[in-house]
């Protein structure tokens, strides 16, 4: 990779980073879309992605868990079925590019309710949801995350809000905790294809860090719950039109 590749590649992960985890997310469909953009080897994308994931995610649960924001009664369930699924999902050639289509439009779908409803996520029902309900979900979710790389809070934040379980900051703390859980899991199923990480790592991890620190700072404590769910809502968007991207490219 040469010098300007890989200081206009830094620059994205450093960007992505910083959005992402203002709103607990890590940035992994992020990273994929940059890299994607770059044309680096698809065997290099995932462990790149999760590994990036994993730095990031862990500065912004300490972040949002240090301001408040977790709620563990709503983290536990989803993550016990999700950890066994993002390790299977890992260790899985990637599926046929047609459920990227769904996911890419239930992300973009999730971005307009955001912004076509400014009261999602205001505040919470109280309710605690039905334990069976969280397990499914959390399987699914859990598998969805290791097949593509990314540690499943993109879509586990929206469904908090939506379903009323959340308000904002404690949908993006849940969600901070349960991507760093998925991507260790995933990275750790991915290692028995000995995955590669390319030569620039060290850039790219430096720049996530970075990028983690600043978002996750400002998204925990700074940041109005309104302007909140407009990040939240433009990183949906991305992510989605990144799903829907790698499907077209894999047909």
């Amino acid at each position: 990779m040469n010098p300007t590749t890989t200081a206009a590649l830094t620059l994205l992960i450093f960007a992505a980073a910083a959005l992402y985890s203002s709103v607990g997310h890590a940035g992994a469909s992020g990273y994929l879309a940059a890299m994607a953009l770059f044309n680096l080897a698809q065997p290099v994308m995932r462990p790149t992605a999760l590994t990036l994931n994993i730095l990031v995610a862990l500065i912004a649960s300490t972040k949002f868990y240090r301001a408040g924001h977790f709620v563990w009664r709503l983290f536990w369930p989803f993550a016990l079925t999700s950890i066994p699924l993002a390790y299977l999902g890992g260790r899985l050639t990637l599926p046929n590019a047609y459920y990227k289509y769904l996911v890419g439009a239930v992300l973009l779908f999730s971005a307009y309710r955001l912004l076509r409803n400014p009261a999602v996520g205001n505040q919470a029902s109280g309710q605690t949801p039905a334990l069976w309900m969280m397990l499914l979900l959390g399987g699914a979710l859990g598998l969805l995350s290791g097949l593509t790389g990314v540690g499943g809070g993109i879509f586990l934040s929206p469904l908090l809000l939506f379903l009323g379980w959340a308000e904002m900051r404690q949908a993006s703390g849940v969600a901070a905790v349960f991507i760093l859980v998925n991507s260790i899991a995933g990275l750790i199923g991915l290692l028995s294809k000995a995955p590669t990480l390319p030569g620039e790592i060290g850039y790219f991890a430096l720049a996530a860090i970075a990028g983690g620190f600043i978002g996750s700072e400002y998204g925990s404590k700074r940041i109005a719950g309104t302007n909140l769910k407009r990040l939240l809502a433009i990183v949906l968007v991305i992510a989605g039109i990144h799903m829907i991207r790698n499907a077209i490219t894999q047909k």
